[in-house]
């Protein structure tokens, strides 16, 4: 599991670190001292033809700027970034190199572009673990050939004197011929080629099958990739650098406009020095106002605050537990409108709920052995009407997991704030309360699509997040619904039934956490079984653990209760993700649609098309975001235009023209 690293204990050297038996032979160029000269870097590439480079990083500008000085070039790009080589980490910074090129002018792009499609320039980005090499074969058609090695990247840092660099060159022929060797099994054995389509289309998202790497495994049909164990303690060492620059960074003083230049005073270091004083203290304080809940899957164990749990809770407390719980889910009855509904959506919802501390873990366990991280969702939303209990239920959750009841005010919900708190709570769901339309779209929406916390650190043990919302949450995009377990409520009290209700008070005061300390030591006992079957490379699908969990749940509530409720039931991945489900109130709403006003729809069977006209555009966005691809949803205006084949599936309706036109 993953621990606090103190930012003060980082060292540059590990006395820790086992002596290895000399004998490994290293390649050592012997050279001879002629004289050190001053020149440009255009001095120093001009006057050939052809260019061979290996580079660990680079300035893409200058690479540009580079390779318009020669006929023929061929480059292989490496990175400082890629430690471990595993395949995400491949793939990450493959996807990153290719995003930064894209990032140029268009006409430099597309002259790279053509050239590369040309043949006159080749790219190449590593695979496998590249040394630290720094070297430019240059040859010209009169036969000259020259080496250029050295400590400096393919950068205007490296070559337009801004920093020192130690830059050596040789006119040989055979010292060329040796270094065109060793470009030439580097080339061959731990790269794959920048083709055209890469370049346009290639990301770590939708179009992952364009990568480099991608392509590779197509043309060779495998590869080997071989992850460095020994580079472990590099990776932590870069990673906790990183983190530790990103915090250092906004109290250290920025560098002149003009000059580019930062002074620093012994005053600016004792201001760092008591800012970061300051900094240790509210994290602790905030480790004491949130909790801690640790579940170390190897060691099967759990402690909250630091003090173990009894994961055998005596049978009497989970009886009251239970008991209590299902009178809390009972009094949803009194609610008007859908309450049926929504005794078994917050079901579905407390089930992930319940679940969500084990959801780093197996994010990590999908990232390590390349599975899908989506079926382990990190953020749930529960949203609808107002007096529908949305808070004081996850508020109870809260209690019955951790005997506490910690939330964030809407008004704090950023990306930044939010990934700041996951780095300090542990396990516990983060609740971020009543969050409007207005900050879910300015902050929700790209936290969630664009979440990989945790992921590249590999961190087990932090927090997902819960958001609040009223009915004003109109319109949830699909990239929002594919990683987001989604709560929608359509029941409610008044505002004299809410004063009167002491159901609530009293469960949240009597309830314990028996039930849920008997849950987890139940899904400790599975969740090994759950990480080797994530192990195996020829299965169908990734581990339910959602089901897992849900079973469980029915199972303990079973053995301590006479009477089981229907909506307490086994789950599985498709209770929360099949299209039916993240298209259900789409679904209802055209269905209730066609069944009481056929007019608001146009049915055009030469075209394949069945049209709907919502009556308002904000209903028609959402009616279009929430319904499956399948249908190929298209939005003008109040109009939503769909497939007529596929609707008719998907509704379950024969849309047809006539005068009875409904058909259950």
């Amino acid at each position: 599991m993953a621990e606090y690293i103190d930012e003060n204990s980082f060292s540059l050297f590990d006395i820790n670190e086992p002596e290895k038996e000399a004998g490994t032979k290293l390649d050592v160029v012997k050279l001879g001292y002629i004289s050190a000269e001053a020149m440009t870097w255009q001095e120093l590439f001009k006057g050939y033809n052809e260019l061979y480079a290996i580079t660990f990083s680079s300035g893409i500008n200058f690479v540009y700027a580079l390779l318009d000085m020669f006929d023929k070039a061929e480059v292989i790009f490496g990175s400082e970034e890629v430690m471990s080589f595993s395949m995400q980490e491949i793939m990450a910074y493959q996807s990153k190199t290719l995003e930064r090129i894209r990032e140029t002018s268009g006409k430099a792009r597309q002259k790279l572009l053509d050239r590369i499609e040309d043949g006159s320039v080749h790219l190449y980005v590593a695979r496998k673990r590249l040394s630290h090499e720094k070297i430019y074969l240059l040859k010209a058609d009169d036969g000259r050939k020259r080496v250029v090695m050295g400590s400096a990247n393919m950068s205007y840092n490296a070559f337009g004197g801004v920093q020192r660099e130690n830059i050596c060159y040789m006119d040989d022929e055979s010292a060329y011929d040796w270094y065109m060797d060793c470009f030439n099994e580097l080339k061959e054995d731990s790269t794959d080629e920048i083709s055209v389509k890469a370049l346009t289309t290639a990301d770590a998202c939708e179009n992952i099958d364009a990568l480099p790497i991608s392509e590779s495994v197509r043309v060779k049909k495998a590869i080997v990739i071989e992850p460095s164990k020994e580079a472990s303690d590099d990776v932590r060492f870069i990673l906790d650098t990183h983190n530790l620059s990103r915090e250092l960074a906004p109290i250290l003083p920025k560098p002149d406009k003009k000059t580019g230049r930062i002074i620093i005073t012994p005053d600016i270091i004792t201001k760092v020095r008591r800012h970061r004083a300051d900094e240790i203290i509210k994290k602790k304080e905030l480790r004491s106002e949130y909790p801690q809940l640790n579940i170390d899957v190897t060691e099967q164990k759990v402690t909250l605050n630091g003090e173990m749990l009894n994961l055998a809770p005596p049978r009497d407390d989970i009886l009251n537990d239970v008991s209590l719980f299902l009178k809390y889910m009972d009094g949803y009855s009194k609610f008007h409108g859908d309450y049926t509904g929504m005794q078994y959506r917050y079901f579905e919802f407390a089930n992930w709920f319940f679940c969500s501390p084990f959801m780093a873990v197996m994010r990590d366990m999908a990232a390590r052995f390349e599975q899908n991280k989506l079926p382990y969702p990190v953020f749930g939303l529960v949203y609808g009407q107002s007096k529908a209990g949305k808070t004081s239920f996850l508020e109870t959750l809260l209690k019955m997991m951790i005997g506490q009841k910690p939330k964030v005010s809407a008004p704090d919900f950023t990306r930044s704030s939010i990934e700041g708190l996951k780095r300090e709570v542990q396990g516990a769901p983060i609740i971020v309360d009543d969050l409007t339309q207005t900050r879910f779209s300015q902050h929700a929406i790209e936290t969630i699509k664009n979440d990989d916390f945790g992921v590249s650190e590999h961190l087990t043990n932090y927090s997902a997040v819960v958001i609040s919302a009223n009915e004003d949450v109109k319109a949830v995009a699909p990239e929002v619904i594919r990683r987001t377990v989604i709560c929608r409520v359509e029941a409610g009290l008044t505002n004299t039934e809410v004063m009167k209700s002491n159901i609530v008070r009293m469960v949240q005061q009597k309830i314990g956490t028996a039930f849920y300390r008997e849950y987890l030591r139940r899904m400790l006992e599975v969740i090994p079984e759950l990480i080797e079957k994530m192990k195996d490379d020829e299965a169908e699908s990734a581990p339910d653990i959602l089901a897992v969990s849900s079973r469980i749940i029915v199972d303990i509530i079973k053995e301590h209760s006479e009477e089981v409720p229907e909506y307490i039931r086994e789950l599985s991945l498709e209770d929360y993700f099949s299209e039916h489900v993240t298209g259900k109130h789409a679904k209802e709403a055209i269905i209730g649609a066609w069944r009481n006003s056929p007019k608001s729809f146009v049915i055009q069977p030469k075209t394949n098309e069945l049209r709907y006209n919502a009556g308002q555009t904000y209903e028609a966005d959402r009616l279009r975001k929430e319904l499956p691809e399948t249908l190929e949803a298209k939005k003008s205006r109040e109009w939503v235009t769909m497939n007529l084949t596929e609707a008719k599936k998907f509704f379950g309706v024969e849309f047809r023209k006539s005068i009875l036109p409904w058909k259950g």
